[in-house]
């Protein structure tokens, strides 16, 4: 019934263009439950072959759910818990003296910026934060609440997982639903392969960033290779957005330093482009540059940073849905 819905929808154009407004005006006001769905959807895609493993191996359905979901969430708790602290307090110190290193690199560079506008904007807006400490607090509830929320809905999509994808192929008529379920498996292998490379990616890119950083005896190398680690889930924008706050930092040390730095980040991404990129995403959907950007862009514009790391794998989404129709169109 809705399969006859759609395609008579499709075949009218006045029709067809009111379903798209209205559907576009309908994400737009969902669009924070669609996205924490999405994330939920993506970890539940990163952990499945696990689960099949476990399956395989003869486990009840939710003891294999159970074990990687919780294992995932003990290595993210030991991994994150120690390292709060010490990275708050460096990110602390770094904002903290942020204005004085840009004074200082725009001297260095000849440039004319006034620290002090700048001393004065952050503290504005610190103020403003410290004044309003309900809503921080709202924020900082919200987020705990939308992060449970998130973990609890990826546990019950892994859990549901086959009935999941025979309810959504049952909206189509039974001569394609065998197709509608090999699509959602490729979209599921698609998003998981996606999450998995990226945390290893973005593991190995902080960890090579904090050796370097250390090396050279730049300050703060610790927060500027955290952040250098989760801008990796921006591919081409990502890295050179991470560099630019380590090279004024450097700046502020010597030029030679801030060169040094420069070059730095760009061995690791040659590193990272040639040699972790084609090892690690082989199976993640590959996407011109260009549509990289413009898709980040309105990512960041709709949704801010999430809408940017969630871009990437939003794109995957689409690529693998139109290439599964344009193989269907040219079968016929």
């Amino acid at each position: 019934m809705i399969y006859k819905l759609f395609s008579y929808i499709f075949h009218h154009q006045l029709l067809l263009v009111l379903f798209i407004i209205s559907s576009g005006w309908l994400i737009l006001q969902l669009r924070d439950i669609l996205t924490a769905v999405f994330i939920s959807y993506i970890i539940m895609a990163s952990l499945l072959p696990v689960v099949r493993f476990f399956q395989k191996k003869g486990l009840p359905n939710i003891l294999a759910v159970l074990i990687p979901y919780v294992g995932m969430l003990i290595i993210l708790f030991m991994l994150i818990i120690p390292l709060v602290p010490f990275v708050i307090s460096q990110v602390q110190m770094l904002l903290g003296n942020f204005p004085k290193y840009i004074d200082e690199a725009a001297t260095t560079l000849g440039l004319g910026i006034d620290a002090k506008q700048i001393e004065k904007a952050l503290a504005s807006e610190l103020g403003n934060i410290g004044k309003n400490a309900f809503a921080v607090t709202t924020a900082v509830f919200g987020g705990v609440f939308s992060t449970v929320t998130i973990l609890i809905v990826g546990f019950y999509l892994l859990l549901y997982h086959g009935k999941l994808k025979q309810a959504i192929s049952s909206f189509f008529p039974k001569k394609h639903r065998d197709d509608v379920i090999e699509v959602l498996g490729q979209v599921d292998d698609k998003l998981g392969a996606w999450l998995r490379g990226q945390l290893v990616l973005g593991i190995a890119i902080g960890l090579l960033t904090f050796i370097a950083l250390s090396v050279l005896g730049l300050p703060f190398a610790l927060p500027l290779a955290v952040l250098a680690g989760i801008l990796e889930a921006i591919p081409t924008l990502g890295p050179t957005i991470a560099a630019v706050p380590a090279v004024i930092v450097a700046l502020t040390v010597s030029p030679s330093l801030a060169i040094l730095v420069v070059i730095t980040y760009i061995v690791i991404q040659t590193l990272e482009n040639n040699i972790l990129v084609p090892k690690i995403m082989q199976r993640a959907v590959g996407l011109n540059p260009v549509v990289v950007i413009i898709g980040v862009m309105i990512g960041a514009n709709l949704m801010g940073i999430v809408g940017a790391l969630l871009s990437i794998p939003f794109l995957s989404f689409i690529i693998v849905l139109y290439k599964s129709l344009e193989k269907k169109f040219d079968d016929k």
